[in-house]
């Protein structure tokens, strides 16, 4: 019983890890360029993207090893999800509390075929209202390049 439920929790471990460290790949053809002419520029304050599932992981595993060292038979199993759930929580917080702040900018451009676009970025200081530029990229991965 024991031996089943431990390894019913590392294959869940193991599939977190995997899950965590997954990240999409650029797709062929996915780039996108689009002109467009600087409307409004606003200064901001970028979060960087934190791996709070790698923190969570790393928790979850913590947790299940320490609850393993508490008690025995079934309390010891309770002790090892309790663990890991709580471990997972406080992992996942911990990541989400480094993460790192930069400077930015929100860049709305108004494309040559009329739509409004907004893009948030580290900031380029040759970027002015009034200027033409590209939109490079599509979804979260946009940029705002001088033309």
């Amino acid at each position: 019983m024991k031996i089943h439920l431990f390894s019913r929790i590392a294959t869940l471990a193991i599939a977190l890890v995997l899950t965590a460290c997954a990240a999409p790949g650029p797709q062929p053809g996915s780039m996108v360029i689009r002109q467009g002419k600087i409307e409004q520029i606003t200064p901001t304050t970028i979060r960087s993207e934190a791996h709070t599932g790698v923190g969570a992981v790393l928790g979850g595993i913590t947790g299940v090893g320490l609850g393993s060292l508490i008690g025995g038979g079934t309390g010891r199993d309770v002790a090892m999800v309790a663990g890991a759930i709580g471990g997972t929580m406080a992992g996942a917080e911990i990541a989400n509390r480094a993460a790192q702040s930069m400077p930015g900018q929100e860049v709305f451009v108004r494309t040559d075929s009329g739509v409004l676009v907004e893009v948030t970025q580290p900031i380029m200081h040759d970027l002015r209202v009034g200027q033409r530029v590209f939109l490079q990229g599509s979804g979260h991965q946009t940029r705002v390049i001088p033309q």
